[in-house]
Formats: C-alpha cells, sequence, structure tokens
C-alpha cells in the first residue's frame, strides 16, 4: 500500500516578521507574567492553573505522539537489525554525555565551592511541604527503579499515566511486530502515517496557547515564591546557569564541530523550543516540535523516532550538571567533607539515579533526594537549602536537556550514515527544509517533509 502522498517541493508558508512569532510572543507572555507575579502577586498566584492546564494539554498528546513516531519508525527501515543498532548506538552515546556532564558539574562545584561559608546544621532543617513529599518519594526510590519500571502493568495504564519510557518499550515491541507480520501489516502502517499527520496538526491547534500558558506559569511562580527568588542563592544559581552555558556551548560545541555543524546555528534554529521551555519548565512541552525540527533538519524519522524520546529518559545533560552540583553544594554548606573517592562514588550513583529525572519540576528534586539517600554520606535534609531556587534551576536544567537532545540525535545520525551535514547547514542557515529527498539505508527515498513536517508557531 502506497504511503501518504508528499510533494516533491513542498509550499513553504510565508515568512513570518519577528512580531509574528512563537518565540515573540513566548517570551512577551513570561516577561508580562513577571510583572503580573510582582505587582499583583496574589492574582499571580491564582494564575498556576493557566501555565499547568497547558502544560497537560501538551501532556496528553507527547504518548500518542511517541507511539505513532517509534511505530512509523521502526515499520519504516529496511531491517529490525537497523533498529536495535540505532537503540544501541544512542545508549552508548547517553551513558558518555551522562558522565561528561556530571564530571563538569563536579569540576565546577569543586572549583567555586558556592557553599562554602553556610555552615547550616542538618538538624536545623526540616523537611516540610512539597519539599519533605519529594525527599520521601527519593528516599522510596532504588537506583535501578528506572529499570524495574520500564514494563508497564497494562499497555493502556502506560499511556494513562503519561510514563514516556513505558510508551517507549511498548511502541518498540509494538513496531516490530508490524514490521514481522509484514505485508498483512501494511494498512496498519498507512494508518499510522494518516494518524501521525492528524496528531501534529492537534498540537498546532494547542501550540496556540502556548503565549497564555508561560504567562501564566511564570506569573504564579514570582506570585508565589516573589521577585527575591530570582536572586536568591545567586552564587549556586549563577553557577548552574553558567556551567550549563559553558558545557553547552563547548562540551556540545565541541561534538557538533567535529561533525562540523555550528552550535549556535542550531540554538538558533532551535530558539522557539527554548522559549517554551523556559516559559513552561518542562523539555516536554517542546518534545513533540524538537522531533519535526530535527526531521526537517533531513534526519531519518527511524533515528529521530528512536533517539529523541529515550533521550527524555536516559540523556538528561542538564539534570546530571545538577546533581553533581547540587549534592557537593549541600556537602559544602552542612560542613560535610568528601574525599575524592567518596565524591567519585556519588558520581557513579548518580549516573543510575539521573535515569528518568527529566525536565519537569520535581523530577530532578526527587532524583536529588535518591541519590543523597543512597549513598548516605550527605544529608539528604540538606536539600532544603536549594528548594526556593529549584524552580528556576529545573527551568536550567530543561533547556540543558533539550540541546543535549538535539546533539545526541545529530551523533547518532553521523553513526549511522545518515547525516547529510550540507543539508543540515542548508537548514540551518535558511530556517527551511531542504527540498531534496533523503535516502535512506536500502535505496530508498523519503522526503524531508509531509503533510506534518513542516510545524511553525502560531
Amino acid at each position: 500500500m502506497a504511503a501518504l502522498a508528499s510533494p516533491t517541493h513542498p509550499e513553504e508558508p510565508p515568512h513570518r516578521r519577528w512580531y509574528g512569532q512563537l518565540y515573540f510572543w513566548v517570551l512577551t507572555a513570561i516577561g508580562t507574567g513577571i510583572l503580573t507575579g510582582w505587582l499583583w502577586p496574589s492574582v499571580g498566584a491564582a494564575l498556576g492553573p493557566v501555565g499547568t492546564t497547558f502544560v497537560a494539554a501538551i501532556k496528553m498528546l507527547i504518548a500518542p505522539i511517541v507511539f505513532l513516531t517509534v511505530v512509523g519508525g521502526i515499520a519504516g527501515v529496511d531491517s529490525l537489525r537497523r533498529v536495535g543498532r540505532v537503540g544501541l548506538k544512542s545508549l552508548l552515546y547517553f551513558q558518555a554525555g551522562t558522565l561528561a556532564a556530571l564530571l563538569v558539574g563536579l569540576i565546577a562545584v569543586n572549583v567555586f565551592q558556592p557553599g562554602a561559608g553556610v555552615h547550616a546544621h542538618p538538624g536545623d532543617l526540616q523537611l516540610t511541604g512539597v519539599a519533605g513529599q519529594y525527599v520521601k518519594e527519593g528516599e522510596n526510590q532504588d537506583w535501578w527503579h528506572f529499570l524495574t519500571d520500564l514494563v508497564p502493568a497494562s499497555a493502556v495504564g502506560a499511556f494513562a499515566e503519561g510514563d514516556i519510557l513505558q510508551v517507549i518499550f511498548f511502541s518498540v515491541l509494538f513496531g516490530i511486530a508490524l514490521k514481522a507480520v509484514g505485508p498483512l501489516g501494511e494498512p496498519l502502517v498507512d494508518g499510522v502515517h494518516r494518524l501521525t499527520a492528524v496528531v501534529f496538526k492537534l498540537l498546532h491547534f494547542v501550540m496556540l496557547a502556548a503565549p497564555v500558558g508561560a504567562f501564566g506559569a511564570m506569573a504564579f511562580t514570582i506570585g508565589t515564591y516573589g521577585i527575591s527568588t530570582l536572586t536568591s542563592l545567586g552564587r549556586l544559581l549563577g553557577l548552574f546557569y553558567g556551567t550549563s552555558a559553558f558545557f553547552v556551548v563547548f562540551v556540545l560545541g565541541a561534538v557538533t564541530a567535529a561533525l562540523r555543524i555550528n552550535i549556535f546555528r542550531l540554538l538558533r534554529y532551535l530558539r522557539e523550543e527554548f522559549v517554551l521551555v523556559l516559559g513552561t519548565s518542562s523539555s516536554e512541552s517542546a518534545l513533540p516540535r524538537l522531533m519535526r525540527k530535527l526531521e526537517n533538519l533531513g534526519i531519518p524519522r527511524d533515528i529521530v523516532g528512536l533517539t529523541v524520546p529515550t533521550g527524555y529518559s536516559f540523556n538528561l545533560d542538564g539534570s546530571s550538571l545538577y546533581l553533581s552540583l547540587a549534592a557537593v553544594y549541600i556537602a559544602q554548606a552542612t560542613d560535610t567533607a568528601l574525599s575524592v573517592g567518596q565524591q567519585l562514588g556519588l558520581l557513579a550513583v548518580m549516573i543510575l539515579t539521573s535515569k528518568g529525572s527529566g525536565g519537569v519540576t520535581g523530577a530532578g528534586f526527587i532524583a536529588l533526594a535518591a541519590t543523597l539517600s543512597t549513598v548516605g554520606t550527605v544529608p539528604a535534609a540538606g536539600i532544603m537549602l536549594i528548594f526556593g531556587i529549584d524552580k528556576f534551576m529545573s527551568e536550567c536544567r530543561a533547556l540543558t536537556n533539550l540541546a543535549g537532545n538535539s546533539v545526541a540525535t545529530l551523533v547518532v545520525a553521523r553513526w549511522e550514515n545518515a547525516l547529510d551535514t550540507e543539508r543540515v547547514n542548508h537548514a540551518l542557515r535558511t530556517g527551511k527544509p531542504h527540498a531534496e529527498p533523503v535516502v535512506t539505508e536500502g535505496g530508498s527515498l523519503r522526503k524531508t517533509t509531509d503533510a506534518s513536517a513542516h510545524l511553525t508557531g502560531p
């Protein structure tokens, strides 16, 4: 059965002026939200449901988008061996990226020592409220939880709970089975392609509300925690943002330079996704758009469909930086001496606890509590010292995670000899996908865009 028709030279949407771009309206909404929360705190605090409702609307679509993309990607490859090869290469790169991020964070916190001189006594720190709930959840979370939680109790439950890792597991199995039945499954494959176009059109409708969601989320944060939250614990916050920027520009930049791709052009190409993450504090809100943007660079859909969703659980560079910085900061602030061996022991545990701690508020905090509870050398109660600024650290975690997963997809594509650097650089320079078809393994042709490929902002 023929796949969905796609024009060889798809008509490009008309160029929008700067005031018609999504990132402009989201940035405007963030600024307006800060002012609203500062000048009218009670109004800002009451706007929390606006932001959470928008994020919930995005999450509503993530599970079906991941399922359709993974299944469609697997069904479109010539060999199931390629699926396993792409998955293994992705996991190998993810481990290397996680280790690099943890080491960068560990070096930075030891060099600058932001917690020195705080002299906080662990006995004076009370675990109450939301922070106490996070710590309790972290204490009950074993370091191997991401493996035991991989298999869902039911396929429906994985979609209902929105557990991305479980959805990926079911999707991979379903895609392999669909590929294995051969011609019998072709009608379903065609249905997956058609349903993908419908779901992405639905996503476009939801994205029209992105500025409203960003406004509500930022107004709630400032209205609830106060404008001083933007500057409290400035040394740690500044170090985290500075270290994250260093990691993206120099570490990830070195990786993209090896691919002959400019990291700054890549960041500019994804600016709308970064602004969306900044406004919602969740890298999940940009997941569907990120996948389409990477496909528009000419990266085959099966590589994007396997690497990006898996990276949201296994390739969390920002969360890894946060864990190493925060854990040693708490040790410094509570005058807990840590030898080099103990810090390396922390790092070994964090390689595991960082998995699954995506860019959603609270996930990194839970992973930190799980790390400290597992090791036992640093008082877990010390996380109360950074709870006040965790919201702003969550945003930086999500931004860095997004950058890391973008680069990871390029690396895996190059590893698979499926990265056309000239095509990628053309798209990064112009902001438009290349019109020529992409040749996949086996010689089959796939267009760079289809009915839902060019996802634009409102």
